[in-house]
């Protein structure tokens, strides 16, 4: 792609989301499930809103859990900033339906910073989790297009900490201590990202760079970095997870 191309697509987009750049106060579509003390917490991946992982509530509270699909905002500043707002606006949610035990699934971004804060501030009654596409190793197209004009806008500040490089939150953090499933994807629909990638990806992610230390189970799925929230595959194996700590599919 020339770099014309590059800005004019940087641009386009930034252009697009810059009203959600400006949101501050994150949102919480709370459900309620009669009789259930186990609620989970829902974090959209970076530049998206609860809207992507709707389905994914929908799906868990059909399974019995309670769910609080937290819309906040990605773009509003550092993961220092961020990690607390949006972990801390799900289990205050949680806690105030009564749950005993906390859940998360994440997108992206969003197991970055459940991963920062708890290391930050260890969560009590946290349960088990299941991170859908993480950069827990970073991600090698932020190392490449962090330079890129109007990327900061695009990304926000959290973004660019997503990195593979020593200074990126992701390197900064150590194993996971809690339980943990990770679900990363192959079936790119990014053929121009995926070629800026080493290894078999998900066109934002690699395979390999969603895996952590720590981590008790892993399934590969053939859905791309965007819509690996979304699919019976995931559906059936995020809730498997949250209830045996096992994934029902081996591949």
């Amino acid at each position: 792609m020339s770099q014309f191309r590059q800005i004019r697509y940087v641009l386009v987009v930034s252009a697009a989301l810059l009203l959600a750049a400006c949101a501050t106060v994150p949102r919480t579509q709370v459900v309620a499930v009669d009789d259930s003390r186990e609620c989970v917490v829902l974090l959209h991946g970076l530049n998206r809103s609860w809207r992507a992982m709707r389905a994914m509530a929908d799906a868990l509270q059909l399974a019995g859990f309670t769910t609080a699909n937290v819309d906040y905002p990605s773009q509003a500043g550092p993961i220092e900033e961020i990690a607390p707002l949006a972990v801390g606006t799900g289990l205050t949610e949680c806690r105030a339906t009564g749950a005993k035990r906390i859940h998360f699934v994440t997108h992206s971004i969003g197991g970055i910073l459940l991963r920062y804060q708890h290391d930050r501030e260890p969560i009590p009654d946290l349960g088990r989790v299941v991170m859908l596409g993480p950069p827990n190793q970073g991600s090698e197209v932020v190392d490449i297009a962090q330079d890129w004009p109007g990327m900061t806008l695009f990304s926000g500040s959290a973004g660019l900490q997503l990195g593979t490089g020593e200074g990126s939150i992701p390197s900064r953090l150590g194993p996971v201590d809690f339980e943990l499933g990770v679900i990363a994807g192959t079936g790119t629909i990014n053929p121009w990202m995926s070629a800026m990638l080493p290894d078999e990806d998900d066109g934002k992610v690699t395979v390999v760079a969603t895996q952590v230390d720590g981590m008790d189970d892993f399934l590969i799925v053939g859905r791309s970095h965007r819509f690996i929230t979304t699919g019976d595959i995931v559906f059936r194996n995020t809730a498997s997870f949250l209830k045996t700590g096992e994934f029902v599919d081996t591949d």
